[in-house]
């Protein structure tokens, strides 16, 4: 490599600068980057930047990493994790992140320190961009309540075996998993990570931001001690102090089972961000009293699951009413809805979302979940049944439960197969589809309706929009299958029985 190499040098300046002005690196630190990467590159110096200083990823990084591999000093397949590495030189230390973030929540107010958090995030690359507007996402407008499809192609999928196995599993290495605290700093992975710490009901969690990036400001609390999910009294006091504190964003938590549960049941966490999920959108359908509770407005939401609304200015009788509700629900049957609470194993759990609402106090959702199984259905009874995996076969945790639908990557290339044959660029060969290693095997019943109904010789945007349509309609039917109770009439009859049962009255 040579030493004296300009080109590198300018572009190592430029990130510098860029760190400077964009990031929020300060002088001393921009230093010591500085000669980090003199080192790094085995270079005497460094040359100017340009002014004004080009576009961060295709002028400086992608030309940074282009000459790293073309001089040897990484393979081919360390890209990202160089580049990684790099901006985790540049941004500022985890420590300084926390004494800004504290310093604007105490002058500007929390708003103001998430948004200088979030910045970071993207400013950094830990949220990268070009990466998720390759997902793909649109809004479906139904009666019974929009929903929100996005075919995410950085998120690996799982399904509920692996997550039931991976909760269950002894925790090894180091870090115990993808979210905990010891992942702050982790050479190639997490160099760019930048958290802030919390203290919910007096125990030590911290704030950082999904990756992901499933919605607006998608943000991550987790408890500083590594411990299963569990849903308790405790939850809604945390989940509720923390919008207290960010009442710009809602916090949930998913349910602490396999099949209902999140990704994640090993490490206790939460999910929020900006209030922008179609769930909020729904009114009530149907109000309760509680004469031991006065000042809870309690009511069932109009939405496709099972959803219960608490309201209150009073937080502490909020608390009192959401756990009355849980320890009656986790003790609840009623075979008529095929609903039991219990085998060898619990069943019954909840998932909550907890918002702040100004002068109107405080809302907590309850969507009730059942995560049983029976020989008719091996992969959940309140689960999408297997005709629908083709779609979406991962647990229905939080964010899809709340309407918007994270579906895998590999949808994106299988629907752009499944277009070829609506529009006649490719033959419809069910012989071949059926094939169990074929792409398509999955989506021969798609197929089947999709050229039943519209043929085989649309435009691309008409195919398009039917595939859309479909997968659309497919979701729908997914939240339905997630309600405990079904929005027929013996569906709402038996919702109002367990209310009723525990001395709630009908408004």
């Amino acid at each position: 490599m040579n030493k004296n190499d300009t080109s590198i040098g300018v572009c190592l300046a430029n990130l510098i600068e860029y760190a400077k002005n964009i990031i929020g690196l300060d002088n001393y630190d921009s230093i010591y980057a500085h000669n980090q990467l003199i080192s790094l590159f085995n270079l005497n110096s460094f040359s100017l930047p340009e002014n004004p200083i080009p576009e961060f990823q295709q002028g400086i990084m992608d030309k940074i990493i282009d000459y790293s591999v073309k001089n040897g000093l990484i393979g081919s397949n360390e890209k990202l994790t160089f580049e990684t590495k790099l901006l985790g030189l540049v941004t500022p230390s985890p420590s300084s992140v926390v004494r800004n973030f504290d310093s604007l929540a105490a002058s500007r107010g929390t708003k103001a320190a998430t948004n200088y958090l979030n910045s970071i995030g993207w400013a950094s690359n830990y949220l990268r961009k070009k990466d998720i507007d390759k997902n793909i996402v649109w809004k479906s407008a139904q009666p019974g309540g929009s929903i929100i499809i996005s075919i995410n192609l950085a998120k690996p999928e799982k399904d509920n075996k692996q997550v039931a196995a991976q909760s269950k599993a002894t925790p090894s290495g180091h870090p115990k998993c993808p979210i905990c605290l010891e992942n702050l700093g982790l050479s190639g992975k997490r160099d760019t990570l930048r958290l802030v710490p919390l203290f919910l009901n007096d125990e030590a969690w911290f704030l950082q931001y999904s990756p992901y990036v499933y919605f607006e400001e998608h943000c991550i609390a987790v408890s500083e001690e590594h411990r299963p999910m569990r849903v308790d009294r405790n939850t809604f006091q945390r989940l509720l102090e923390f919008v207290e504190m960010f009442p710009h964003y809602f916090m949930g938590s998913n349910a602490d089972l396999p099949i209902v549960g999140g990704s994640i049941l090993s490490h206790e966490h939460y999910q929020g961000g900006g209030k922008v999920l179609p769930m909020f959108e729904r009114k009530a359908k149907r109000y309760f009293t509680n004469e031991k509770h006065p000042g809870v407005s309690i009511a069932i939401l109009d939405w496709y699951n099972s959803v219960i609304k608490l309201t209150s200015l009073n937080k502490k009788e909020l608390i009192e009413q959401a756990n009355e509700i849980l320890l009656s629900w986790r003790e609840y049957s009623d075979d008529s809805a095929n609903i039991l609470s219990k085998t060898t194993e619990q069943h019954n759990t909840i998932t909550i979302i907890a918002t702040s609402e100004g002068n109107n106090g405080f809302c907590l959702y309850l969507i009730l979940r059942n995560n049983r199984t029976d020989e008719t259905h091996p992969f959940g009874i309140f689960h999408p049944t297997e005709d629908m995996h083709n779609i979406k076969k991962e647990g229905i945790g939080l964010i899809e439960a709340m309407g918007l639908f994270i579906l895998p990557g590999r949808l994106k290339s299988e629907c752009d197969m499944i277009t070829e044959i609506l529009t006649g660029v490719k033959p419809l060969n069910f012989a071949e589809i059926s094939a169990e290693d074929h792409p398509l095997c999955k989506h021969l019943g798609m197929l089947m309706q999709l050229a039943n109904d519209h043929g085989l010789a649309l435009s691309k945007e008409a195919a398009d929009t039917v595939i859309n349509s479909y997968i659309s309609n497919m979701c729908i039917q997914i939240l339905e299958c997630t309600a405990v109770y079904k929005n027929t009439e013996e569906g709402n009859n038996a919702f109002d029985m367990f209310l009723l049962s525990m001395g709630l009255s009908r408004k």
